[in-house]
């Protein structure tokens, strides 16, 4: 009876240790979660950018500048009195 108590408590330490909520597995948990942190604030910066974008174009008071911005980079429109000049894209 002694022995299987001991081999309990043993099993139950080795969970503690190494079990999937254990000591061992509780630095990952915390690496992960900081990871997810950072990626959370990625696509809240995104989402922020995108909303203000939309904002920015509401049909009913448009933004000149974002509209004569977008109408020459994706419709290739430029004034006969503009230089076209091309800049890398930044991450």
């Amino acid at each position: 009876m002694q022995a299987a108590a001991l081999g309990a408590l043993l099993l139950m330490a080795g969970f503690v240790v190494a079990g999937p909520s254990g000591f061992l597995a509780w630095s990952e948990n915390e690496h992960l979660l900081t990871q997810q942190q950072k990626k959370i604030e990625q696509l809240t910066a995104q989402r922020d950018h995108m909303r203000n974008r939309v904002k920015l174009l509401d049909p009913r008071h448009a933004d000149p500048d974002l509209a004569g911005e977008l109408l020459r980079s994706n419709l290739n429109v430029a004034h006969p009195d503009e230089m076209v000049m091309l800049l890398p894209k930044q991450p």
